[in-house]
């Protein structure tokens, strides 16, 4: 069955060369000053990405423009790929073509602390009716630089296990709120039939497809991608056993080529009931609930990410509204971007376009809406307690020298996944063994590492 509302997912996205982000990452880009207002004619340009959420936004935008007379808001809109290049190459070169870029928690910190973000601090702490206090915190801090914010979130996500409760009541298994790996690859066994397999994971090569569950379930597993001082860690023990555990479970008791599958695959599989279980981002379950768009609406489980070492094992992640300091309007700018991600914006999605399209994780009032937490009401309380429960300065086991989970914020990770998810890819297939192919990837880690210290 055909999704309606097809979500391409964001959760740590995948598609800027490493050579784009280097150059973005050494160019000189202060161009930009205090020039420009919301008052005359303006013309905003905001480059964002095509999913279901922006759209919306463009689809609501002459509200904006009606109580703003004189500013213009225009979409350029693109595949995720092609709006990370865009987007890098244009700070890079300070070209100044976006006034708004949308662009995810992995580029903000590095972009931030390299001046090429307007900082956005003094103006929404000076805004009481905007509230930035509301913004999740677990967000909030991971868009901030040394105390000062540059970006805000559109919506936010972490990654939950979602089941069919009508599978798991036939083979008579009850699922604890908190459950370990373990527990799922037994369920997964269980409940991997003729009819539908035991469990969805993405296979497919990717930073941002393949190792965003993985790198949770490493990580949860003891290891992660470097200790404190930069030292790879790739083809630690532990690293090595969460790496194994993964590929047993997608190749024993998950769906048929698995290397093919990333997030819309699993979701189409899930959504008409072939397959019993799926990790993936929380952002799905919105498409699982409406009826229009899936098979199981009103059959789902949720529970938290699945542990082994840790009390959590979620990812976190946000697509969110920075502005380029070569903006030639920084003042109509900053309006448009409190005005998208306000507590007013979240009302006008709920009573314009429905309650379920609201932007979840982005803020916590969002979850007190009664209109909200009714037509929300299998999703929402267990995205909020994910997202608030989940430590991106120490996700895993061991501290580590960055802030995040799901990647790590350098330059160079983007190309280090990649390689290293394709040779895994690789191990998934047959075609090499874990352990070969977690050597190769030190390797590669390590080069990246030594860049940092």
């Amino acid at each position: 069955m055909m999704l309606t509302r097809i979500w391409r997912h964001k959760a740590a996205p995948a598609g800027l060369a490493v050579g784009a982000l280097a150059l973005a990452l050494t160019a000189c880009s202060s161009s930009g000053d205090a020039g420009g207002g919301a008052g005359g004619d303006v013309k905003l340009t905001i480059a964002t990405v095509n999913n279901p959420q922006m759209q919306d936004m463009e689809e609501l935008k002459s509200h904006f423009e009606e109580d703003n007379p004189g500013i213009t808001v225009e979409f350029v809109t693109m595949e995720e790929g092609d709006l990370r290049a865009a987007v890098t190459a244009d700070v890079a070169s300070g070209a100044g073509q976006y006034d708004i870029v949308t662009v995810g928690a992995y580029e903000v910190p590095q972009w931030g602390a390299q001046d090429w973000l307007l900082d956005l601090t003094e103006s929404l702490e000076g805004d009481a009716a905007y509230d930035v206090d509301d913004i999740l915190p677990p967000l909030r801090d991971a868009l901030s630089v040394d105390g000062k914010q540059y970006a805000v979130p559109f919506y936010g996500e972490s990654s939950i296990l979602m089941y069919n409760k009508a599978m798991f009541a036939e083979a008579g298994i009850e699922i604890s709120n908190n459950p370990t790996w373990q527990e799922v690859a037994e369920y997964a066994a269980v409940l991997d039939t003729d009819e539908h397999a035991g469990i969805c994971l993405r296979g497919k090569p990717g930073w941002g497809d393949l190792f965003a569950p993985l790198t949770t379930v490493v990580q949860t597993f003891g290891g992660n991608w470097y200790d404190e001082n930069w030292d790879a860690q790739v083809n630690s023990p532990e690293f090595v056993e969460g790496v194994e555990f993964y590929v047993d479970l997608l190749t024993e008791h998950g769906q048929a080529d698995p290397v093919s599958y990333s997030f819309t695959e699993c979701l189409n599989l899930l959504s008409s009931g072939k397959v019993a279980m799926w990790y993936d981002a929380s952002v799905a379950a919105s498409i699982l609930e409406d009826p229009e768009a899936s098979e199981v609406a009103g059959q789902m489980g949720y529970t938290h990410a699945p542990v082994y070492k840790t009390e959590e094992s979620g990812w976190l992640w946000s697509w969110n509204l920075a502005i380029p300091k070569t903006t030639k309007n920084p003042e109509a700018a900053t309006t448009f971007v409190k005005w998208a991600t306000s507590k007013e914006y979240h009302q006008l999605v709920g009573e314009e376009l429905g309650w379920t399209r609201v932007p979840p994780g982005a803020r916590t009032s969002t979850y007190s809406i009664p209109e909200y937490q009714e037509a929300a009401a299998a999703f929402a309380p267990i995205t909020l307690e994910v997202m608030e429960s989940v430590n991106p300065e120490q996700p895993g086991v061991d501290p580590q020298p960055w802030v995040g989970i799901q990647y790590v914020p350098i330059p160079e990770f983007q190309d280090v996944g990649n390689q290293v998810a394709q040779l895994v890819a690789d191990a998934i297939a047959g075609r090499t063994t874990v352990q070969d192919a977690l050597d190769r990837g030190q390797d590669i880690a390590q080069t990246a590492g030594d860049l940092q210290k």
